[in-house]
């Protein structure tokens, strides 16, 4: 029997037996991140021509802090990522300056319109999520790594004020989108890295934070993934976030895929280097596919990439990962 995607994407989830595999590459639109519609019609013609089992929707990442007075721009990363060319947090005391945004205008109302139009366009069949940041993500946007960190450590009261006013910011968004038709959100988290932060770092200034925004999730969103953004990700501190699906750069960094599995309840989305797919051939990334499927035994695994596909991806290796889920039809 075929499952719908959400049935597909549940049964994994609770890793039950599938139908087949589940399946989801995603990547930037730039230029096109800057108009909703265009933004929209990027995206729904690439699930057009893949059929994946849900779409991510991936916006220019400085979405979430135009509004605060950041500017950004396009430079040809393939990457698809923006070159930051104004920040609005230079002092300390510039954190207790930020001030209580409207969701509903500016880059985050653009991003409402976003949502709005890829629900018409997609009519209901296919889950999609919207990508948030978490604070200490939106935070570096504002003022930099180096400068986020350093008043991190050396301003810590003014930098929480700052947290608290990006935090309401992100609440605010995510009330704004509860009946926006999105099945969840794919919440990135950059800093839960022991290359960044220590463990009593990151649970003082990340972990409140993001339970707090995890814990007002609506009930009805049923695909949130946790993004684990960068190397020597804090498993052991994030693994109990009220998430459904984890996601991390598990071809490049510890832990594995084997290591991993063990850490999280849900669904593991990965499995395929976000550079081996862009890089090799479509046989490598094949059985690259093929052993992930096996240290999954084909169960609670979504098959991705750790991050967003390069905008340069040949398109035999997008079909190779499409087709690779083709070879766990009934083989759960």
């Amino acid at each position: 029997m075929t499952l719908t995607k959400r049935e597909r994407l549940e049964k994994t989830i609770a890793g039950e037996a599938v139908d087949r595999l589940p399946v989801s590459l995603w990547r930037h639109w730039p230029g096109d991140d800057q108009r909703p519609a265009d933004l929209v019609q990027a995206c729904i013609d690439f699930q057009r021509q893949w059929d994946f089992d849900f779409i991510k929707i991936t916006p220019a990442s400085s979405y979430c802090v135009a509004d605060y007075g950041v500017q950004d721009q396009w430079i040809g990363n393939i990457e698809g990522t923006r070159e930051y060319t104004r920040r609005v947090v230079q002092r300390s005391l510039d954190w207790t300056e930020l001030r209580v945004l409207d969701p509903y205008k500016g880059q985050l109302g653009m991003q409402l319109e976003v949502i709005r139009l890829m629900k018409e366009g997609l009519k209901g069949d296919i889950p999609f999520i919207q990508t948030v940041f978490n604070p200490l993500s939106q935070a570096k946007k504002l003022a930099g790594e180096a400068g986020m960190i350093n008043h991190l450590r050396t301003a810590p009261e003014r930098f929480k004020t700052g947290l608290n006013i990006i935090t309401e910011n992100i609440l605010r968004f995510i009330d704004a989108m509860r009946k926006s038709g999105v099945s969840g959100i794919f919440y990135a988290v950059q800093h839960a890295s022991y290359t960044l932060l220590s463990r009593a770092e990151y649970e003082e200034f990340g972990k409140p934070y993001d339970l707090q925004i995890l814990e007002a999730m609506p009930s009805d969103w049923w695909l949130n993934v946790l993004h684990l953004h960068g190397e020597l990700p804090m498993v052991d501190v994030v693994n109990d976030y009220p998430t459904s699906v984890v996601n991390w750069h598990d071809q490049e960094t510890e832990p594995d895929l084997a290591t991993g599995k063990l850490k999280f309840n849900g669904a593991i989305c990965g499995g395929l280097g976000q550079w081996d797919v862009h890089n090799r051939a479509p046989n490598a990334v094949l059985e690259q596919a093929r052993h992930a499927f096996e240290v999954m035994n084909n169960r609670r695994l979504i098959l991705s990439t750790g991050c967003v596909m390069m905008t340069t991806t040949p398109t035999s290796n997008i079909r190779a990962v499409r087709e690779a889920v083709e070879f766990t039809r009934n083989a759960s």
